[in-house]
């Protein structure tokens, strides 16, 4: 029989939202802004960024948008924020939600947005008042792929590993959930509508969040 859950922890972009809005901030909207400055093609601006960003992924600088507007001179903020109408939840997200309060489970939005991005996704969804906590690597100063960011949170938040369920897009943090005890890993096969689906060789994986309404009818 499986146990019941006393936490849910669930990720943020591509898993609850749309990740199309981060896709088109990414690979559309920042390079045109570096095209339209410099007079380079935009293919050439594109994988510019790629090239780029690919040299932090894994690190906290690889979600930080004042490091990037750093890097690259241009203020990321104000990029996210002209993109802001594509910021959207992924189908079956709001049943979910509604489903997760109803049962009275602990619900942790835990994710590796920068503060100020996570602050624009909550007043574009409304979706803040749905989590008992909602929580940045950036206040932990580790990513969700360190098991610092796992130490931090449940030295925070007081969680039973064995009884909470995850939800994440990245196998390496699904990973890294796994190695540090978190019992229950979910992928999201398609976390953004433009994109293509993706593999979980390690995991179970689902294609929205309201797949798990039934597991979460066993509360603790």
């Amino acid at each position: 029989m499986t146990s019941p859950l006393s936490a849910v922890i669930v990720d943020m972009d591509g898993t609850l939202l749309d990740l199309h809005f981060d896709d088109q901030v990414w690979n559309h909207a920042l390079p045109r802004r570096l095209a339209a400055r410099s007079g380079m093609p935009h293919a050439e601006a594109r994988a510019h960024v790629a090239q780029t960003i690919a040299r932090e992924q894994g690190s906290l600088r690889w979600y930080c948008l004042e490091h990037w507007s750093r890097v690259f001179d241009t203020p990321l903020h104000e990029v996210e924020a002209e993109q802001a109408a594509l910021i959207r939840m992924r189908p079956g997200t709001a049943d979910f939600l509604a489903h997760v309060r109803q049962r009275a489970i602990p619900l942790i939005l835990a994710t590796n947005a920068h503060p100020r991005s996570l602050q624009l996704k909550l007043a574009r969804t409304g979706m803040a008042p749905y989590f008992t906590a909602l929580r940045s690597s950036h206040e932990y100063g580790s990513p969700k792929e360190q098991a610092a960011f796992w130490d931090a949170l449940h030295a925070d938040l007081g969680f039973d590993p064995a009884h909470t369920l995850f939800v994440d897009d990245n196998l390496s943090v699904l990973r890294a959930a796994r190695d540090w005890g978190i019992s229950e890993n979910y992928g999201v096969l398609q976390p953004s509508s433009s994109g293509t689906r993706r593999e979980y060789p390690d995991f179970p994986a689902i294609n929205g969040l309201d797949e798990l309404n039934q597991r979460c009818q066993q509360a603790r």
